[in-house]
């Protein structure tokens, strides 16, 4: 395995600043801390000084500290506050980052048993069907957008969601037969679809997580409904999280998968989405591997160059027109 992949060392790797940078306005106390969440539950509160693409700078105080980005996880900033500095209050877990259309939790949300996650965000694993066949999927916003794997819907167009909600005591199953397909990125084997049934009402969706902030062991469930068996959960750990597979890395879990699982999702115990279940090996048991949720952000982030073209549909990609300026000067003799 490449060094790159090793576990991190973030204590050896973080590097003190010159005493120069200690000397700071008095203003600068009157803002409540940082927080910047690093990988292996570690933390480190202070005041961030500079942020660049690979490290954050962090003053704590006494000294100043330069953190890898590979090495923090999130990054909570403090509000203005005025007068004498304050302790930072315990984040907020129901405040959302919103991320375009997909939203990640603004702190990390707290441990619960597998029970109580799907309890609270079965509603928003789907089962997606074609004339093909059929698979899984999530809602990511509540306008009815919602990821599956491409291989679930390949070649049709003709395709339909089917879901759960909670009314009382009981569960009741709606299906909505005008889903458009908006995204398709073959390689990476996902699809972004949207729900425009003109009766649907504002859906329940699921936080996206952080797979790089994942450890071997950690436990791990999925949702979905394999060989149509709808809502069913299975529970396991992370087996690793830098599986290659042709090329491409995998999350390997215990969780079983069987065909029907595909497209669904993958969920720490803070009922975050970490992967998207695709593919395990056939003759084996506990032999499941998911899509990592950082090719999905990424995905979804750049959804415009893996837009669907209706007049071109089996290709996952859609080649943007240029700039008008640059046309006009192309023009040119």
């Amino acid at each position: 395995m490449s060094s790159r992949y090793a576990a991190g060392i973030v204590p050896a790797m973080i590097k003190r600043i010159g005493a120069a940078l200690l000397i700071l306005p008095a203003s600068l106390w009157a803002v409540s801390p940082d927080t910047i969440q690093l990988k292996e539950n570690a933390g480190i509160t202070g005041r961030i000084l500079a942020e660049k693409s690979d490290q954050v700078v962090v003053d704590v105080g006494y000294t100043a500290l330069v953190i890898p980005r590979n090495q923090v996880v999130r990054i909570l900033k403090g509000s203005a506050k005025s007068g004498s500095p304050t302790k930072p209050s315990a984040p907020s877990a129901s405040r959302p980052a919103e991320e375009g259309i997909y939203y990640t939790a603004a702190a990390l949300p707290p441990l619960r048993d597998v029970r109580e996650q799907v309890r609270q965000i079965g509603e928003a694993v789907v089962q997606v069907r074609t004339p093909s066949g059929f698979g899984s999927g999530f809602i990511i916003h509540e306008e009815g957008y919602l990821i599956t794997n491409f291989h679930v819907i390949e070649g049709d167009t003709q395709i339909s969601v089917e879901l759960f909600s909670q009314k009382g005591a009981q569960l009741e199953r709606q299906v909505f037969k005008q889903v458009r397909i908006v995204a398709l990125n073959k390689f990476a084997d996902l699809a972004l679809l949207k729900i425009e049934d003109p009766q649907a009402v504002k859906f329940v969706r699921v936080p996206l997580g952080d797979s790089d902030a994942l450890s071997v062991g950690d436990r791990v469930f999925a949702v979905g409904s394999p060989l149509g068996l709808e809502r069913t959960v299975t529970e396991g750990i992370l087996s690793t999280k830098t599986r290659q597979i042709q090329g491409d890395l995998y999350l390997q879990t215990t969780a079983p998968i069987n065909p029907g699982n595909s497209g669904g999702p993958l969920f720490n115990l803070r009922g975050e989405v970490v992967g998207v279940t695709n593919m395990k090996i056939t003759f084996g048991e506990g032999l499941g591997f998911a899509i990592p949720v950082e090719t999905v952000k990424y995905f979804l982030r750049h959804r415009d160059a893996f837009a669907y073209d209706k007049e071109n549909p089996n290709n996952p990609y859609r080649y943007l027109e240029p700039p008008r300026r640059l046309r006009h000067a192309e023009a040119q003799p």
